[in-house]
């Protein structure tokens, strides 16, 4: 039987069902018969934007005429994905929401296949690492006996039809390690007043907070800088993701080399560790 859960959110942009395969595949190579104590859990929420989008895209390219569409339509989805999460997120069914609770579904399954002490690793990238966050933060908040305005931890909305052991599992007490890569939480935060940043709280005393990020990677963003607490919870690292020549002359000036990390070993590598030490 698997002994650590691995749980993957993907990133901003159109995404496929099957986003995380490449990574399972580099992963299973990197950690060999090791791989198979490794039960792997994705969490998937662009259906729940990506129609809307694509509509706009469609009547874009129909009726007008657009240079760089590749890129032009990586900036659409991936900047109508951060504001989708974010608009009207306290109405009830709010896409914020809906995305919390692909996370939580996801989490369950877990729980149910594993039992309520099963050590987990998250991986996030993009916008999933602040779709992640907040959904820890509201449920720590929520535990806290703080109010909390949106999502499933909203005083009425799914949390409360959960059981306590539910609920507890949700919280996220029993991750390990969060490993965040091309992580742009700061594009959120970046606007409000220092004292008004804050990060989650450690939920167990062998936490850590891994983030990845590429220096050439301009939607990925180091998390020390933020202070608030993230200067002693995470451990930024520079990756060089997706190498090569080719790479290395696209890659600074195309936001496309966002999407490099998740097959590159030098996020592979670290993410093996965390899992085998897990």
């Amino acid at each position: 039987m698997s002994r650590v859960a691995l749980l993957t959110i993907h990133g901003m942009g159109e995404q496929p069902l099957d986003y995380a395969d490449d990574m399972r595949r580099a992963l299973s190579h990197r950690m060999g018969a090791a791989f198979a104590d490794v039960d792997v859990h994705s969490v998937y929420y662009q259906h729940l934007l990506k129609p809307n989008e694509l509509d706009v895209w469609n009547r874009t390219r129909e009726r007008s005429t657009v240079r760089y569409e590749q890129l032009r339509k990586f900036i659409l989805f991936g900047f109508a994905d951060a504001a989708g999460l974010e608009n009207r997120k306290e109405y009830d069914n709010s896409v914020y929401e809906q995305a919390q609770i692909e996370i939580a579904r996801a989490l369950l399954a877990i729980l149910e296949n594993r039992g309520p002490e099963t050590p987990i690793v998250l991986l996030a990238h993009s916008l999933g690492c602040q779709v992640m966050s907040s959904f820890i933060y509201d449920a720590q908040k929520r535990a806290g006996g703080g109010s909390v305005a949106a999502g499933i931890w909203k005083p009425g909305r799914m949390a409360d039809s959960l059981t306590a052991e539910q609920r507890k599992f949700l919280q996220c007490g029993t991750v390990r390690t969060f490993v965040t890569t091309g992580c742009n939480i700061p594009v959120f935060v970046a606007a409000h007043q220092r004292m008004d940043v804050k990060p989650i709280i450690k939920p167990n005393p062998g936490f850590a907070w891994l983030n990845l990020y590429d220096p050439d990677d301009a939607l990925g963003w180091p998390l020390q800088p933020l202070e608030g607490g993230y200067e002693t919870l995470v451990e930024d690292r520079v990756v060089n993701a997706g190498q090569g020549i080719l790479d290395f002359m696209t890659k600074s000036w195309n936001p496309l080399s966002h999407t490099a990390y998740w097959t590159d070993d030098e996020v592979i590598k670290p993410l093996a560790g965390v899992l085998a030490s897990s």
